[in-house]
């Protein structure tokens, strides 16, 4: 007979639901088989906890526990006679001892949110696993695997959201909605469009990553960008036009602007998770003309003849 279920679980018989199954999902996490490949003291042992949080988990099961009608195994319990849940586990539909098959209890897990809370924490069925997810015991194992895969997006969709389309190795090929403000690593959970599995479909889960782009870069939780302008609008100041994740926008260069100085282009630049956007700043980069200029080249001798002066002197 197996042990008492409260006691395997490391909780009291007066433990809420909600602290029955943080204990599960602790023993479950530490005991998987997946997290310990060969360990047969710790399969054992996650075989134990799951068949407790079968009992105790599920509420019409505990109430029938608690009153005595069925025992650690979830066999009825009948005071006397070798009828069903007798001591020779007679009525039982699997027969042997206990509708034990090939020494493990085949469970259903009816009414408990074990298959749920497992798929949460390791994505599902390993499935043909001897003795994992897979390997048959508990009705929870016959999930589909999960599906990875990585997808390259721009800056600028990362910023402003949108659908890519992604193709997998299988052939098949889904839409997935960028959100606004996406993270470069950021992992997008996709429910049921992973590998089919008798119990349903795992997840696909897509790695985000942001190419590098030509003109824009984030600093921090900044995004800025270099903007070139001439020198005669650095020294006369005037309107010129800027791109934008949004589109191009006219922005003023204060007269006497030198390389370095920035502009400030509110509301254009990252957006948070809540879709907020930032500011975009305009780094000024002053440029010569491409080729030489005899009236701007007669015009700086003047002004060095009239008024000479080092900025390596700042």
């Amino acid at each position: 007979m197996a042990r008492d279920p409260y006691q395997e679980l490391g909780v009291a018989r007066t433990a809420s639901a909600d602290e029955i199954r943080k204990a599960f999902r602790k023993l479950a996490k530490e005991n998987h088989p997946d997290q310990n490949p060969g360990n047969k003291a710790a399969e054992e042992r996650f075989k134990k906890v799951s068949a407790a949080f079968d009992i105790v988990g599920d509420p019409e099961k505990r109430k029938k526990f608690d009153r005595g009608e069925i025992d650690a195994d979830g066999r009825e319990v009948h005071m006397g006679g070798f009828g069903a849940g007798g001591p020779w586990g007679g009525g039982q539909p699997g027969g042997g001892f206990g509708g034990r098959q090939g020494g493990f209890r085949t469970e259903t897990f009816e009414g408990a949110d074990l298959g749920d809370i497992l798929g949460e924490m390791f994505g599902g069925a390993r499935q043909g696993r001897p003795g994992g997810m897979g390997g048959g015991f508990g009705g929870f194992s016959q999930r589909g695997a999960d599906t990875r895969a990585r997808l390259e997006i721009d800056l600028v969709d990362a910023i402003r959201g949108g659908k890519q389309r992604i193709a997998f190795s299988d052939g098949r090929t889904i839409d997935v909605t960028i959100p606004k403000g996406a993270q470069d690593g950021q992992t997008l959970r996709l429910k049921g469009q992973g590998q089919p599995g008798r119990s349903g479909p795992g997840d696909a889960f897509i790695e985000i990553a942001i190419a590098p782009h030509p003109i824009y870069r984030r600093e921090g939780d900044v995004l800025v960008m270099d903007l070139p302008v001439t020198v005669y609008d650095a020294v006369l100041g005037g309107k010129v036009e800027a791109p934008t994740p949004d589109g191009p926008v006219n922005i003023s260069v204060p007269k006497g602007s030198n390389t370095g100085a920035r502009l400030r282009l509110k509301g254009k630049g990252l957006s948070d998770s809540k879709g907020q956007r930032g500011d975009l700043f305009a780094r000024l980069v002053v440029m010569l003309p491409e080729t030489p200029d005899p009236a701007l080249e007669k015009a700086a001798e003047e002004i060095q003849a009239k008024r000479p002066y080092s900025p390596r002197r700042r």
